[in-house]
């Protein structure tokens, strides 16, 4: 697919992202996801949701959900997003996310689906067993998207694909139904400092909510021990630090702490490596690492404390999102019903 985004579009920004409501959030989602949206929100119109519907492509206890849909809301407010720039929403409160949906699992391929890795990678040699929504679960991402024409989507390399195939059904749908520039072909926002945090216990690997080890992860509800013994504990190798990044290239764990400590202090690698040249990481890096980190949690692990213990507060906040959101997704909802041909549009 060429088809490039309309001219219509060029002045108009708006961003859409999402996380789900799987599991607690960590250092790796606060900097390649929530430090990003806080940004966004300043520069165009944003929308960012709880991917309940995404959550439920693998079981989830109906008992946990709400709860977590809630801590996911408070993150995002402790992080700084401000629901009077942003617009926060559970992803099940919009149902035309679900229909638009339908809509384009009537345009996607299933030559399209087969090529997704995601699916490949958390299938394995089963994947007769996984559900169907986990399957189409990119189709999903798409209506999110395109249900509100975002111009953008803040994505890591692992959503690039899905993004693609976003712009993929975006082209097809203006092309089959002869609406030229319709949906725009949302572009990726990869940018930015922390947009792959990578394992305490496993440089090789991203950070992440599933992985067994509590230790491999910094978590933004963690108090200050738990964050300065995970810390201490994260693996790295007895070499001193070198002079240049190159020199890191085949040391991941030094690598991924190097970075972790760049992005928390906004500063570059290289100006943190230059600091700390020539020493070992007990000496002063671990220790003041875990400062830093403490110092950027404790702020936020306390508001979302305060947040969760007060669920009337985020429910308003997102009652209110879910309100905003539907006056947006409707009309394009509505406009697709009357492309399609459905009765009664």
């Amino acid at each position: 697919m060429t088809e490039q985004a309309p001219a219509a579009y060029a002045g108009k920004r708006r961003v859409l992202s999402g996380v789900q409501p799987s599991g607690a959030l960590h250092l790796g989602n606060y900097l390649g996801a929530l430090v990003k949206f806080t940004r966004l929100q300043h520069e165009m119109e944003t929308f960012i949701f709880v991917a309940d519907m995404h959550a439920i492509t693998v079981w989830q206890d109906p008992k946990l959900l709400t709860s977590q849909v809630r801590e996911i809301a408070a993150a995002y407010l402790a992080s700084g997003l401000d629901p009077a720039k942003a617009t926060i929403f559970p992803q099940s409160a919009v149902p035309e996310h679900a229909q638009l949906a339908w809509v384009f699992n009537c345009v996607a391929r299933l030559g399209w689906l087969d090529r997704m890795t995601q699916f490949k990678d958390k299938a394995g040699k089963h994947k007769e067993r996984e559900s169907v929504g986990l399957y189409t679960y990119p189709v999903l991402q798409a209506a999110d998207i395109l249900v509100y024409k975002a111009t953008h989507v803040p994505v890591g390399e692992d959503q690039r694909q899905h993004l693609e195939l976003t712009r993929d059904i975006a082209a097809k749908f203006n092309h089959d139904f002869d609406v030229p520039g319709y949906f725009p072909l949302p572009e990726a926002l990869t940018e930015g400092p922390g947009a792959r945090i990578m394992s305490l216990r496993d440089g090789s690997a991203k950070m992440s909510k599933s992985d067994p080890s509590d230790n491999s992860r910094l978590n933004l509800m963690d108090d200050a021990d738990a964050i300065s013994q995970k810390i201490r504990k994260a693996r790295t190798d007895p070499d001193p630090l070198p002079e240049t990044l190159e020199e890191l290239k085949d040391r991941p764990e030094a690598l991924n702490l190097i970075g972790i400590y760049a992005a928390l202090s906004e500063r570059t690698a290289a100006d943190v490596l230059a600091e700390f040249t020539g020493q070992g990481f007990g000496q002063s890096f671990k220790p003041l690492l875990a400062d830093l980190a403490v110092a950027k949690f404790g702020a936020i692990s306390g508001e979302m404390r305060r947040l969760m213990s007060e669920p009337d507060e985020i429910d308003r906040i997102l009652a209110a999102g879910a309100e905003k959101a539907r006056e947006a997704a409707a009309p394009t909802l509505a406009e697709v019903k009357k492309i399609v041909g459905f009765w009664g549009s």
